[in-house]
């Protein structure tokens, strides 16, 4: 079965997986059963298999699943068998924290560029990436042949933004701007909003 008919929400959980994996693969486990995944994750045995056999199969009925195996097995249907650049426009606390988030390398993902309007914030750098004006994120997104940005800019300059990466050949978006971006359907966007997902939590803690 081919990746486009894979449910989101399956590819969603993939990762889960491999971090997990990756996790028992430390602790010098090497099978690994449905179930006891299951257990780590908080879900069902039944999920894991299902969602497994949109793949192929990976283990043998009675004797689990091959930690190793299927470390190499997920991280090539995510495409992590490969360094992956990424271009990061919005130099402020977050962009910042971000570029020197030091378990990026360590899963296939590095921080390439960086972009700012600030002339305070423009030539400096943060760790060996030197913070570039936004007037060249189109060349050197083009020059790098970059396929992942991630936008850390204020609402009022992330559809703009997203557009000029678009036109640079960015293929995928990450976007912390709390605001809902309009791309075309051949982007794939990411969206995260801390403020509200607390405010989703906080619906739950506030029940007596």
């Amino acid at each position: 079965m081919t990746k486009e008919v894979v449910p989101d929400i399956v590819i969603a959980r993939l990762p889960r997986y491999l971090q997990c994996l990756n996790l028992m693969a430390k602790e010098g486990l090497h099978t690994v059963s449905s179930g006891v995944l299951a257990e780590r994750l908080g879900t069902t045995a039944a999920q894991i298999r299902k969602d497994l056999s949109y793949f192929g199969g990976f283990g043998k009925q009675g004797s689990g699943y091959p930690i190793y195996s299927l470390i190499e097995a997920l991280q090539e249907i995510l495409n992590l068998d490969r360094i992956w650049q990424v271009a990061v426009v919005g130099a402020g606390d977050l962009g910042r924290a971000l570029t020197r988030y030091q378990g990026f390398p360590r899963r296939g993902i590095e921080i390439k560029l960086l972009f700012d309007v600030d002339p305070k914030l423009v030539g400096t750098k943060v760790g060996s990436i030197t913070i570039q004006h936004v007037d060249y994120l189109e060349k050197e997104i083009q020059h790098h042949g970059i396929k992942i940005g991630v936008l850390a800019v204020p609402a009022e300059y992330a559809q703009l933004m997203a557009d000029r990466m678009v036109e640079a050949g960015i293929e995928g978006i990450l976007s912390y701007a709390p605001v809902s971006l309009i791309l075309p359907e051949s982007v794939h966007a990411q969206h995260i909003d801390p403020v509200l997902q607390l405010q989703t939590m906080m619906y739950y803690l506030g029940e007596d």
